[in-house]
């Protein structure tokens, strides 16, 4: 059956170590689509498994045309495995979903729906999650940091489940720099969105690859990029410094000449000091102020580097 693109939903999921769930997502997917006036495309994006992975994908691409992949030299990340997704998706929409089943492919109808209301931008956002304690105390602690801070309003408890459509990667790639966090970069383009709640369930087959590094590391991505807030560190202990240094000298100066308080030429030189330095931590906050300008007006290093493609041209 030929491919309608007005008719066509890509569904780009990254993959790392997931060979237990990759036949059994497709299954699903061809299942759920089965009732629905669209179709699909399927693109895994294998970032660098070890698991053979690449050889039940590759089954899959074999077998039906349908299913595309494309395979990292190594492992990028989750990020840049979405992004290299999401720029050979071909559909009028794309949702990109993980592959452990952890996010409902039952949700993708009324993803779709929303999105013929008018939306471009679907979230799936996590009331529920059956994780540890520690994660989702640590995941409660990082969005409320990231709401406080970020100059760009990021939806919470939003992960990689979401509907965008076309015109949103039209915009990603105008982009001149990726940033390393997609959820970011789609919400600083500013469009209308809707939301879907969903209780998320427990995953069924494997273990997480979203190490806790991994986890900081995206968490850091966020921060870095959509906030200010480190490189004015130095601004704000400057600022604090140089007062409370201040107050420090007014109370010396206070003593010497009010209560003929003696000090010795140490003490005034460490309070002198103590003000200097929160002029230098004022001077770093400059300095890094023109480093994130330079920043965002160079593209660094290629986000990752495809081995081979799959029923992709």
């Amino acid at each position: 059956m030929g491919e309608n693109p007005n008719k066509l939903i890509s569904i780009v999921v990254p993959v790392f170590n997931e060979f237990g769930n990759i036949g059994v997502f497709y299954q699903s997917l061809i299942h759920e689509f089965e009732h629905m006036d669209y179709e699909f495309e399927l693109i895994y994006v294998n970032d660098g498994s070890n698991d053979n992975s690449d050889i039940e994908i590759s089954k899959l691409t074999t077998n039906d045309q349908r299913v595309k992949a494309i395979h990292f030299t190594r492992n990028f990340g989750q990020q840049a495995a979405l992004i290299a997704g999401i720029s050979s998706a071909s559909g009028q929409a794309v949702i990109t979903m993980d592959c452990d089943l952890q996010d409902p492919i039952e949700l993708i109808p009324q993803m779709i729906s929303k999105w013929e209301e008018g939306y471009k931008i679907v979230y799936a956002r996590r009331v529920k999650r059956q994780d540890s304690f520690f994660k989702k105390f640590t995941a409660s602690i990082y969005y409320r940091l990231l709401k406080q801070f970020s100059e760009v309003k990021i939806p919470t408890n939003i992960g990689e489940f979401r509907l965008i459509d076309n015109c949103i990667i039209s915009d990603l790639d105008k982009a001149s720099i990726h940033t390393g966090y997609l959820r970011g970069m789609i919400a600083w383009l500013g469009y209308e969105y809707a939301i879907i709640d969903f209780d998320r369930p427990n995953r069924k087959h494997g273990k997480t690859g979203f190490s806790f590094l991994k986890m900081v590391r995206l968490a850091m991505a966020g921060i870095l990029n959509f906030s200010l807030i480190p490189l004015r560190i130095g601004l704000f202990i400057g600022i604090f410094t140089i007062l409370t240094g201040i107050i420090f000298l007014f109370y010396l100066l206070i003593n010497y000449l009010v209560f003929d308080q003696f000090y010795k030429l140490l003490e005034w030189l460490a309070v002198t000091t103590y003000i200097f330095i929160g002029f230098l931590f004022v001077l770093i906050w400059i300095i890094s102020e023109y480093i994130g300008k330079i920043y965002k007006g160079n593209a660094g290093m290629p986000t990752y580097v495809v081995r081979k493609k799959e029923n992709i041209s």
